[in-house]
């Protein structure tokens, strides 16, 4: 580890760490819900507000392309698609939890920044 991640690391609390990794599970099984509520409570700490934003865009994203399957499931195409979004919503909650585990930031990839 190099001496700005120790850095890095030193500056987010445990219990920061700790509740971005509930953050991160609590996505993973209540979808926006968690994200929201830690948005809304949790403003004053830096990481979490982070995390729990980066969350609440994963989950606004993982939502629309369920809709979207779902709609294109009428042409066959989203049968398909509702697994391989189920399969990326488990393993981004698990690098986010990962992650948030170790104190580092994570971004999920292919998500709509809508909050910002």
């Amino acid at each position: 580890m190099t001496e700005m991640e120790q850095q890095k690391s030193a500056e987010i609390t445990q219990d920061s760490k700790n509740l971005a990794l509930l953050l991160w599970i609590g996505t993973l099984f209540f979808g926006f819900i968690p994200g929201l509520i830690f948005y809304l409570v949790k403003a004053d700490d830096a990481y979490i507000k982070a995390q729990s934003m980066e969350a609440l865009n994963w989950s606004i994203t993982a939502i629309l392309a369920y809709l979207a399957a779902f709609m294109l499931s009428f042409i066959v195409i989203g049968v398909f698609l509702i697994p391989v979004i189920g399969i990326c919503h488990l393993i981004f909650c698990i690098m986010g939890a990962v992650a948030a585990s170790k104190g580092n930031p994570f971004r999920v990839p292919f998500t709509l920044r809508l909050i910002k």
